[in-house]
């Protein structure tokens, strides 16, 4: 069954012409879609029963079952355990502030990178997303917090999986989110996050639009990334730089650098400063992580001492870098961490 997220206005009215031929009838719809986020056809109150009924055998709204909710303490994070219509599992995060809603959201089932400190690839791969899988997370949301009088404000590919290997479903949801007629969200409030595509930095480069790219880098050099991240062995960082160059140049954008921290692997002074002279010349923003906890990795996150020292030898290199708040730490709201808890 079609995805009634994957149709335009057009497509719509072009489908129930004989059954309601009144133009009004497809704003409805889509405020029922794009400004309530209904979940159920049952829950369009204003269009006649015979309509319901075409919309309900035609298309479907979401594809998600929710099977787990955790809350942090301060109740600003939210991490949901969604069910696919295969039974497959996945995380959505909800992370909410005072001037912003962001949500976290997965394009594969599992992830096929690998890298040595994240639940997610320590589960394996299981298949890609597709697209209206990934819409349907993003309206679950929605949902909930339109029943708040709220909105999502940003959105964020960074959760279970690797966008970039899912490219075309990936793409083909993140329009529709910036749809001025569906999710009507910013480019510059989208936010993709690979582990480093050069081939698919450049094509998404091309596609002429805001969107936000972060790169998950990890480590100052190949020696150190080979060993946190498997596909490196076949993608050098110079080859990543050559093209997030390329993408700054065709979009005037500036690139986030993800950085987990790990004590004793890559937190020290001296790996501080081989980033600093890595990224210095490059308009970018480094992103630092310290290590989120997990039962399958024993490594640790540094000590804050360290990290600040981290931090200032990147500031004073003159390279913007912020720490990530781990807001979800406590929740298990990690990558694959949820899931992997439910399937135990």
């Amino acid at each position: 069954m079609q995805s009634i997220h994957s149709v335009t206005k057009q497509d719509i009215a072009s489908a129930i012409a004989d059954i309601a031929p009144a133009r009004y009838r497809v704003d409805q719809i889509f405020e029922g879609l794009y400004k309530h986020f209904f979940q159920d056809w049952n829950e369009f109150s204003n269009l006649p029963a015979r309509l319901i009924e075409f919309l309900s055998k035609n298309y479907s709204i979401s594809s998600l079952k929710l099977k787990k909710t955790i809350s942090s303490e301060n109740g600003r994070t939210q991490k949901y355990l969604l069910q696919l219509s295969d039974n497959a599992l996945i995380e959505t995060v909800l992370i909410k502030n005072v001037d912003r809603n962001t949500i976290c959201i997965s394009t594969q089932v599992g992830c096929a990178v690998g890298c040595a400190f994240c639940a997610t690839g320590a589960a394996g791969f299981s298949r890609n997303i597709n697209a209206s899988e990934i819409i349907d997370q993003v309206s679950f949301i929605a949902n909930l917090l339109a029943k708040e009088e709220k909105n999502i404000t940003n959105i964020v590919l960074m959760g279970m999986g690797e966008p970039f290997l899912n490219y075309e479903q990936t793409i083909k949801a993140v329009s529709i989110f910036n749809h001025p007629e569906m999710f009507d969200i910013g480019a510059r409030r989208i936010t993709i996050s690979t582990i480093g595509i050069p081939d698919k930095i450049r094509q998404f480069a091309e596609i002429g639009k805001q969107y936000n790219l972060a790169i998950s880098l990890h480590a100052p050099n190949d020696s150190i990334r080979k060993e946190l991240i498997p596909i490196a062995r076949n993608i050098s960082i110079d080859e990543i730089l050559e093209s997030t160059n390329y993408y700054i140049e065709k979009t005037k954008r500036r690139i986030t650098y993800e950085y987990v921290l790990i004590q004793g692997i890559n937190d020290s002074n001296v790996h501080a400063l081989e980033l600093a002279a890595l990224l210095r010349k490059q308009k970018c923003h480094i992103n630092l992580i310290a290590l989120n906890k997990n039962d399958h990795y024993p490594e640790n996150p540094p000590d804050i001492t360290v990290i600040h020292d981290f931090i200032q030898i990147l500031l004073d290199a003159g390279i913007p870098t912020t720490l990530r708040d781990s807001q979800g730490a406590g929740i298990q709201a990690g990558c694959g961490q949820l899931s992997g808890q439910y399937k135990k």
